[in-house]
């Protein structure tokens, strides 16, 4: 463990998200309408429909939000447009930023990213110029105050369910787990009762970076906002450790 409390920046995530819950409806909605054109309706045959469907729960949207999205979609289907991509590069002082997008102009997106990345001091790079610094993984974290279950019988609950890995931090729990195993994770604990504070495939890096320097933090801090406040911005992965 790095001692980076992912626990901390979910729940400032989801505060800032609670101001603005317009946009991160809009980006599950997205991310639905893809999923339902790719590969049908049914999340119990759509992997990828389920994850987002996963993702919508742990964001608090409702069933019926998600429903009529998924209909809305399966009408719209040869009307969707959008197309992910995916953008990686540096902050100040070598800050590794993964960006990815859903857009329906990628010329628009790409122009905005460049924008938010130069208004940082930073440079957009290479595919591939920091992406071999995260691993890709299903990540569960898990309020222990929602959570009524002891620390081992968790751990064992997640790994007899497949997951690989099992960290306890003083506030929450985080469940890893491979990409392809994260579905069948996340719905063994879902039956169990056991409430989530995020669900999704993500990617977690290998080491974080500490900053000292207040120019720097303000720049990065930039950048992160721009690209946060950007409609087609689905996630953004970074390797700051912002505490």
């Amino acid at each position: 463990m790095s001692g980076h409390s992912k626990f901390a920046n979910i729940k400032h995530k989801k505060e800032k998200n609670d101001a603005a819950k317009g946009k991160i409806f809009t980006i599950i909605g997205r991310e639905i309408a893809v999923a339902v054109k790719e590969g049908g309706p049914d999340p119990a045959n759509n992997f990828k429909l389920a994850t987002v469907i996963a993702k919508a729960k742990a964001n608090n949207m409702p069933n019926d939000t998600i429903e009529r999205g998924i209909k809305k979609a399966a009408g719209d289907a040869g009307n969707v447009n959008y197309e992910y991509a995916t953008y990686e590069g540096y902050g100040p002082n070598g800050i590794a930023i993964i960006v990815d997008t859903l857009t329906d102009n990628k010329n628009r997106t790409a122009a905005n990213v460049r924008s938010a990345f130069t208004k940082g001091q930073g440079n957009v790079g290479t595919p591939g110029c920091v992406s071999f610094m995260f691993d890709k993984k299903g990540q569960i974290i898990i309020d222990k105050e929602e959570c009524d279950k002891e620390a081992d019988d968790l751990m064992m609950m997640a790994l007899d369910a497949g997951a690989d890995d099992f960290n306890e931090e003083d506030d929450s729990f985080e469940i890893l787990t491979d990409p392809d195993a994260f579905e069948e994770v996340r719905e063994a604990l879902e039956n169990e009762g056991i409430a989530m504070a995020s669900a999704e495939v993500t990617m977690i890096p290998q080491n974080y970076v500490k900053l000292t320097d207040e120019t720097a933090i303000k720049n990065l801090q930039r950048t992160l906002d721009l690209l946060e406040d950007d409609d087609d911005v689905q996630a953004v992965y970074h390797n700051w450790d912002e505490e």
